[in-house]
């Protein structure tokens, strides 16, 4: 039985969770700012230096210059083209060339132009449709280191035509290669430099820069360093470079395919994640677009999926670095956001310097990404804001979940294990609760009596009290309803953000859900503002449980009607979860549902246990020992009564 007391608290964390899940809800994208980063040496790039496409017409122009006849103006751009490449314009010349490189867990691509990796698929995981994870989609990322030479040119690595070498072997054409287990192969792709009074100068081989990058057999692990070889005499001595690093990322779960303005939730989880190096990991905001000044030393940077991640890991640290992200109007369906980061890279001019460094592509699997203790956890949404949640979920429902799963059940049996045992763990504080809520009930009839024998105001004070040691002589508390809701609110916050951030219910199907992980639509329809285009059923299925449980609840609470609005309050409720919950993952619905369940099932066993004959008999008891011996009063009370004495005395005085 739910006593005012019990209802109050219950609307009151009911509201705490409302505006929990407004504060985490993605908000409506902001219109695009049309902002230029303030980065000096970045906006020299984008003001002077010729994007990819320029450098390869600028090429085709070259190749076709032999030829035909040149105009001048064509004469002219090739000459320019060269001339802003400087002592590297020898590379515009090279052979195109593209390394790729197969393990276990991933194929990637690395081109010779800009000596990027430009395409990333994960061979364990396939995007919604049974399409392949790009997770860096052919031609959607950059690359460029931007660095100045004594010359006073601006280079950017992105238009260079780096030369391959595979196991320090110098190759030419395209490569495929493939590796496993503990093998490993370095692809280095060099840039030489020319002469440096004539950009036409041939190749000099002993100075290069060098783009190296390690493969390793079933690893998700890339290292990458960037080497400087005798190239002090050519480059400026900055103590920092620029390495511009972007992707236009796609989408890969089922709720990214959002129509008609619902919620996109890929989206909302996506974002750019960083750490400095003595302080916790940091993002901007999940689901904005937005634009951040790291100045302090940082030691990774990530771009963050629902799912999924591309991580730049420093050996030692970054400088700094200038990170944005944004919503563009793209046409390709599968189009998620954009993600931009300008890294400052320290640097020592010397015959030899290297910066290194290493990527990760994977997925963001709790396990994985704290075995590699870098802090990297903490990109998950697992309530690090707030104590409590947090360690529910890294101290009880993670590793409880890791554990049933050695068992090869299917996920949706995991989650009514995983219920059934959060149950087990709280049936003594809600066996408590209930029994005494069931005893609350039973005294009702003695409570009308007391609020009859005293309905005056000023004997407000003696009907408490006479309420108290009833309540104590049957050995009911107030308080006792809102006990385990509070020990379970942070279990349902910790549920709230465990299902949708946990990848091992990524396309696991139960039942009539194709994927656990995403909404189980039963049934499309038009857009309805807030709830969305589809019936997600275990949604609709746990507010009919909400719905029964308030039902049956207010139906054994004979002071309802006391308490003004909450009655239309606590109807509501259930409508309020039907609108939120519908988009959400089905195995949190499930949960709930589950959960819901559970509670109404040992909330009517519990009462149907109490035997009234016993209450009463034990309050007679009660009253019997306290004859000619009052009980003796908490210090709470006695408090209590004093304030409420010296509010009589104050209201008799305003009376005269």
């Amino acid at each position: 039985m739910l006593d005012k007391n019990t209802i109050i608290g219950l609307v009151l964390m009911f509201l705490v969770f409302i505006g929990y899940i407004w504060w985490t809800k993605p908000s409506k994208e902001e219109l695009e700012k049309q902002k230029a980063y303030q980065d000096s040496v970045y906006q020299a790039y984008q003001d002077s230096v010729a994007t990819v496409e320029e450098a390869l017409a600028a090429q085709k122009l070259i190749d076709d210059s032999i030829a035909a006849n040149d105009t001048v103006a064509q004469q002219n751009e090739v000459e320019k083209i060269r001339s802003a490449a400087g002592a590297f314009a020898c590379n515009l010349d090279s052979e195109l060339a593209t390394i790729s490189v197969k393990n276990e867990v991933l194929s990637l691509d690395i081109n010779s132009l800009g000596a990027k990796i430009d395409n990333v698929v994960l061979s364990e995981y396939t995007s919604y449709g049974d399409l392949p994870l790009d997770l860096i989609g052919k031609g959607n990322d950059s690359l460029n280191l931007i660095f100045g030479t004594k010359d006073n040119k601006i280079i950017s690595t992105g238009n260079l035509i780096f030369t391959p070498f595979v196991n320090g072997q110098k190759v030419s054409g395209n490569q495929q290669i493939e590796i496993s287990g503990t093998d490993s192969v370095r692809i280095a792709m060099r840039a030489f430099v020319s002469g440096f009074d004539t950009a036409t100068a041939g190749m000099d081989e002993e100075r290069y820069l060098e783009f190296a990058y390690i493969v390793y057999g079933n690893s998700h692990e890339v290292k990458f360093d960037i080497n400087f070889h005798g190239l002090e005499n050519v480059l400026q001595n900055n103590p920092t470079l620029d390495l511009y690093f972007s992707d236009k990322l796609t989408r890969h779960e089922k709720h990214a395919l959002n129509k008609s303005g619902r919620s996109d939730m890929e989206r909302f989880y996506s974002s750019i994640y960083y750490k400095p190096t003595n302080d916790n990991a940091d993002n901007l905001r999940d689901g904005t677009d937005g634009e951040e000044n790291v100045k302090s030393p940082l030691q990774w940077i990530a771009f963050k999926q629902q799912f999924f991640s591309t991580i730049l890991i420093a050996d030692s640290s970054f400088d700094n670095a200038m990170l944005r992200t944004s919503t563009q109007q793209d046409t390709n369906s599968r189009y998620l956001c954009d993600m931009e980061s300008t890294i400052g890279l320290p640097f020592q001019l010397s015959k030899d310097y290297t910066f290194g460094m290493r990527y990760y592509f994977g997925s963001n699997k709790y396990r994985t990404l704290r075995n590699m203790d870098l802090g990297l956890e903490r990109m998950l949404p697992l309530g690090w804001g707030f104590f409590a949640i947090q360690w529910v979920n890294r101290f009880a429902i993670i590793p409880v979940f890791n554990f049933l799963e050695q068992f090869n059940w299917n996920y949706g049996i995991i989650i009514i294990v995983l219920t059934l045992l959060v149950k087990l763990v709280l049936f003594p504080i809600a066996y408590k609760s209930y029994s005494s809520s069931a005893v609350m009930r039973v005294l009702q009839p003695e409570v009308a009596k007391i609020n009859e024998k005293f309905p005056k105001q000023e004997d407000a004070l003696k009907k408490q009290q006479a309420i108290s040691a009833l309540y104590k002589k049957a050995g009911a508390s107030p308080m006792a309803g809102c006990l385990p809701m509070l020990l379970q609110m942070p279990i349902l916050f910790a549920m709230y953000r465990f299902f949708p951030a946990s990848i091992e219910l990524r396309q696991q199907p139960f039942l009539w859900a194709e994927d656990l992980s995403t909404y189980d639509s039963i049934l499309d329809l038009p857009n309805i503002p807030i709830y969305g285009d589809h019936v997600s059923l275990f949604c609709l299925l746990m507010f009919a449980v909400q719905f029964l449980y308030t039902w049956y609840t207010m139906r054994q609470q004979a002071s309802q009607q006391s308490i003004p609005g909450m009655k239309f309050m606590m109807y509501f409720m259930p409508f309020m979860m039907l609108f939120m919950l519908n988009s959400l993952s089905a195995a949190l619905n499930f949960y709930y549902f589950l959960s819901l369940c559970i509670t109404m099932l040992q909330m009517i066993i519990i009462r149907r246990t109490i035997n009234e004959e016993k209450i009463h008999k034990r309050i007679e008891l009660a009253n019997l020992k306290y004859k000619n011996k009052p009980p003796k009063k908490s210090g709470f009370m006695k408090r209590l009564e004093e304030m409420q004495k010296r509010s009589e005395e104050m209201q008799k005085r305003a009376k005269k």
